[in-house]
């Protein structure tokens, strides 16, 4: 993996390549991640530059036996450890390097565009606590304490390292601080609330920038050539930054499509029922078939109705307060929310959206979603 395949902020790739050219590259980095951002690619392309036989000035050679190592994630001196858990062919005391022919499948696969679900799924294990755990641990400090094969440098990247199981962190504390000549470790995560002190306080941080709507839209252009310009555009401002997310909507963009028009029918049932229009307008029966569709599709697919809903409010206040520039909407949305300019003020839209969070926390605690989204039908009505 080059910088240049990196979908990452351009000045801190370089920054990257000049401090390893200065000689100035920490031994310890923590790679703050955004949600969907290339943070596995970075690293990778960090560490063959490291170990790249013919660095430039901007990039590796891609070129050298090191680089042609790398790309297919086979190089000997890089050390890749990730959440693992109990699997169909790990029975027993799993550890990243008997999952590891898995792991590297799964992100080559993906041209490491990953996410901590995808990887869950691949195993099979969403249901069970995968950890980096003292087995990897251990298996690290084994490699430190070794010379390297190519008498060059060792990368070790801890990838979704919140999942580095607490007991086990401080067999890493000292290695961390003092480690052998030539070893750098690349720790990334997106929640470093859950990282202990004691090993974010022995790293160096690096803050990967959130994602352009630009940086997006161009990325899926050339990965799906058959998207249009426009198409590119409105699934960026979907994916909020979230590459990976973007992915999905370009392969699946029917149901961002069919989310909106059940959108667009249940606000116009709840509007008309708000100015207590004829009944035949007010549509109930079409509202109540939505949400049997919503709720048939699972919980995921009812948190993700609940944010469109969240975020065509949000706009629908940003229209109506005259903040045009801080509209973030697709060409299908922007008709939707045209048809309610004037409708909604601050006031009720605070309301409508407290309501709407609330519905999202008793779906997530497992309530009675049929009931859950008929409450919230004649709740958010009453906001008006």
């Amino acid at each position: 993996m080059q910088f240049k395949d990196v979908l990452a902020d351009a000045a801190l790739k370089q920054k990257l390549i000049d401090l390893v050219r200065a000689g100035r590259a920490a031994h310890a980095q923590f790679f703050l991640a955004q949600p969907g951002s290339h943070a596995l690619a970075l690293a990778v392309a960090l560490g063959q530059y490291l170990c790249c036989e013919n660095p430039g000035e901007t990039d590796s050679c891609g070129e050298c036996p090191s680089c042609k190592q790398f790309a297919k994630l086979s190089h000997p001196d890089l050390h890749l450890y990730f959440p693992n858990c109990i699997t169909k062919s790990v029975k027993k005391d799993p550890d990243s390097a008997q999952l590891a022919p898995e792991f590297k499948e799964f992100v080559l696969k993906n041209d490491f565009h990953v996410d901590i679900q995808g990887w869950l799924g691949e195993l099979d294990g969403e249901n069970k606590q995968a950890t980096i755990n003292t087995r990897d641990c251990s298996d690290i400090l084994h490699h430190n304490n070794m010379r390297s094969h190519q008498d060059g440098y060792k990368v070790y990247i801890l990838w979704c390292v919140d999942r580095l199981y607490h007991l086990a962190a401080p067999k890493l504390l000292k290695t961390l601080e003092e480690p052998e000549p030539n070893s750098v470790f690349i720790l990334i995560s997106e929640e470093p609330d859950k990282i202990l002190n004691t090993i974010l306080s022995r790293t160096q941080l690096v803050k990967i920038p959130r994602l352009t709507d630009a940086e997006i839209a161009g990325k899926l252009r050339l990965q799906y050539p058959e998207l249009t310009e426009e198409q590119a555009s409105d699934i960026a401002v979907l994916a909020d930054g979230n590459y990976n997310k973007a992915i999905h909507i370009a392969t699946d963009n029917e149901e961002q499509t069919l989310m909106l028009q059940q959108f667009e029918t249940v606000f116009d049932s709840i509007v008309a029922l708000a100015q207590r229009s004829p009944l035949n307008a007010v549509q109930y029966d079409q509202a109540q078939e939505v949400f049997n569709e919503v709720t048939g599709q699972g919980r995921e697919y009812q948190k993700q109705f609940l944010q469109l809903m969240l975020r065509m409010l949000r706009n629908i206040l940003m229209q109506n307060s005259n903040h045009q520039g801080m509209l973030k909407v697709t060409h299908q949305e922007q008709k939707v929310i045209d048809k309610y300019r004037g409708t909604l003020q601050l006031k009720q839209i605070s309301n409508m959206t407290e309501l709407c969070n609330e519905a999202c926390y008793h779906i997530s605690r497992n309530g009675n979603s049929a009931l859950v989204f008929t409450d919230l039908y004649f709740q958010l009505s009453k906001c008006f």
